[in-house]
């Protein structure tokens, strides 16, 4: 899950890491009420789940409470890289004499937690790597020794502080770590952290991203994901309550399979054969015709996926049961769209006197079944 900016700044805060004041608004009203109160000039800021605002529009000054309001009455409703701006922050624009860039991660090949630090900010981690390597500190952190007070040292002297402005340093980047571990976040990251011109050390952006497994932990946010599912689409929301695992795509040719590994290899095979796929959907193993019925029939409402490519190797699953849930999505849905069915497995004569009933074509080899549906597809 990832978090909006100023959900991730106030998480912070809450772990004593200082931040500009700033308000939130949903409407240009709010926006100028909101700018007002905070005095002015003040930075308004979309909140999408996005990295990049600044180059796509996202982030603007205004220098008056009327400014603000046609700032944001400009933004709101819009699009930011994509995603629908529903929410501003409004944030008091502050004198910036340096910007730094500071992250905890997971580190999974080594284990560990890994705090990136560079006195190069507001550009990406990614851009600073690659051009200047050796302005990149990676600090690896054991989870069961914890953040060590050397480590702490280690980072506020490679960002160049000591004295009173080295000791704001380490409180945010303690605060970020234990924010880090309380929420089970996969990254804390402020970019740019700010050294403002009257001393003070404020991360001018905050992100943050919540592993999904751990919302249950965190009912608030799990609260907060439901009724605003972010950067997804409506068809991954969809699945997402369904329980399928389901990934949009930019291509027409909407796929189907039981196993992240047989659903990746029949995405290859529609690429081989010159066509784009619209999404990954796996249903898993053991799915019931309950989930194939959510599956197919989302994918028939998509008005983007002109093909859909149904690949079943069924050991756990039944073939049967696949095919009873496409029989129940064409019911009610109808049949907008060809059907390819690649069908082997436990139950396969049934599953295949199913699906033959309803007309759909069906192929014993997944190559074969590849190139017929890019050809239907191209029609």
């Amino acid at each position: 899950m990832k978090l909006y900016e100023y959900e991730a700044k106030s998480i912070l805060a809450s772990f004593g890491v200082p931040m500009l004041r700033g308000r939130l608004a949903a409407t240009p009203e709010e926006a100028r009420n909101a700018a007002a109160e905070l005095g002015s000039p003040v930075v308004i800021k979309a909140q999408v789940t996005v990295a990049g605002r600044g180059k796509a529009g996202g982030i603007r000054l205004a220098a008056t409470p009327e400014e603000a309001y046609r700032v944001a009455a400009n933004m709101l409703g819009g699009e930011v890289k994509g995603l629908k701006v529903a929410k501003v922050l409004v944030e008091e624009a502050a004198e910036v004499r340096r910007e730094m860039y500071l992250s905890i991660t997971n580190e999974r090949a080594s284990k560990s937690y890994i705090i990136l630090a560079s006195p190069i900010g507001g550009v990406d981690i990614e851009e600073i790597a690659r051009e200047q390597p050796d302005k990149v500190l990676r600090t690896r952190v054991d989870p069961l020794a914890g953040l060590r007070d050397f480590q702490v040292r280690r980072v506020v002297r490679w960002l160049g502080f000591e004295g009173d402005r080295g000791r704001q340093v380490e409180a945010v980047l303690r605060g970020m770590y234990r924010a880090f571990l309380e929420y089970d976040a996969d990254l804390v990251e402020t970019n740019p952290l700010a050294e403002l011109a009257d001393g003070r050390i404020v991360p001018l952006d905050a992100r943050m991203i919540i592993d999904d497994n751990a919302l249950y932990r965190h009912p608030d946010l799990q609260k907060a994901y439901e009724e605003d599912p972010r950067d997804v689409t409506q068809f991954e929301a969809a699945a997402k309550k369904v329980g399928f695992s389901y990934v949009e795509l930019d291509g027409d040719i909407g796929v189907i399979g039981n196993g992240a590994g047989l659903t990746m290899a029949t995405m290859d095979l529609v690429y081989a054969y010159g066509g784009r796929p619209a999404n990954f959907l796996d249903i898993g193993g053991g799915a019931n015709r309950e989930v194939v019925y959510e599956a197919v029939k989302l994918l028939l409402n998509n008005q983007r996926v002109k093909a859909i490519f149904i690949n079943i190797f069924g050991g756990i699953t039944r073939t049967d049961e696949v095919a009873r849930g496409v029989e129940q999505a064409l019911r009610e849905v109808g049949r907008p769209k060809p059907i390819v069915v690649r069908l082997k497995g436990t139950n396969e004569e049934e599953g295949r006197r199913i699906l033959a009933g309803l007309g759909i074509e069906m192929y014993d080899f997944a190559e074969d079944a590849a190139q017929r549906v890019v050809r239907l597809a191209g029609q």
